[in-house]
């Protein structure tokens, strides 16, 4: 096993930490049968990547064995974007695939503990050969054996066939949409074709969401929270008198 160091994962703010820990949650509650989780959008930009990394991670953290699979062998950005750093040169999923390695010799332990990750290794002009096969299935049902989560990065399905072939190898899909971009027209037929290579889809994360545009922002800032700059909720059960509220000052 090879060693990777993951020097520019970005951090989010609360609101976007939540919004993961939320995601992380259902999909552990979906099933322990659910350990193949392919990630996909519906069109390039959606922030599809950025979030495969993230929920990949916050698995790990919650002490989940996690392996992530860059299965994006025609235009993968990941090693770039986040800063990934090993010794030599990278060897991964397209090697692997067209047996020049051993599984063991593209796995990449990382220095978040337990996250592990297998690059594409090199850009592929046409995967779909390498992705629909049988070496492929066999290749995640062992993963699958060894780590408790395999989450799959994969290209857009609305570009691609690429990720509906991987459809067919796991056990749920997630797909990431871009709020107030992504036509529903492309959603549905999206949709349509995770599902129609036997992969039920465990729902949509709606990504690029500012607060300003939700009720959200509402919620948390003055209907969830604020009791706590209430005068009037902190008081002692044994005081008959209790402290006043701004609005019975006011009087």
């Amino acid at each position: 096993m090879r060693k990777a160091s993951i020097t520019n994962l970005p951090q989010m703010d609360y609101s976007g930490v939540e919004a993961l820990n939320t995601i992380s949650s259902n999909l552990i509650f979906a099933g322990r049968d659910l350990k193949k989780i392919v990630i996909t959008s519906c069109v390039a930009g959606e922030g599809k990547s950025y979030l495969t990394m993230h929920i990949a991670q916050n698995l790990a953290q919650r002490g989940n064995r996690v392996i992530l699979v860059d299965a994006d062998l025609r235009r993968s950005f990941t090693i770039r974007h986040y800063g990934l750093e090993t010794t030599g040169d990278w060897h991964g999923l397209a090697h692997f695939l067209a047996g020049y390695d051993e599984l063991d010799d593209v796995i990449y332990s990382t220095n978040y503990e337990n996250l592990y990750f297998i690059p594409t290794g090199r850009d592929v002009a046409n995967p779909v050969q390498l992705l629909d096969s049988d070496h492929f299935n066999e290749m995640l049902d062992t993963l699958s054996d060894h780590f408790t989560y395999v989450i799959i990065d994969a290209p857009p399905v609305g570009l691609v066939i690429d990720a509906a072939e991987i459809a067919k190898a796991c056990d749920g899909a997630v797909l990431i949409i871009e709020y107030n971009k992504t036509r529903r027209r492309d959603i549905i037929e999206a949709h349509k074709q995770i599902t129609n290579a036997g992969c039920p889809v465990l729902g949509c994360v709606i990504n690029k969401v500012t607060f300003d545009s939700l009720s959200a922002k509402k919620y948390y800032n003055r209907s969830y929270y604020s009791h706590y700059n209430n005068n009037y909720y902190y008081r002692k059960d044994s005081d008959k008198k209790t402290t006043s509220s701004k609005k019975d000052k006011a009087r």
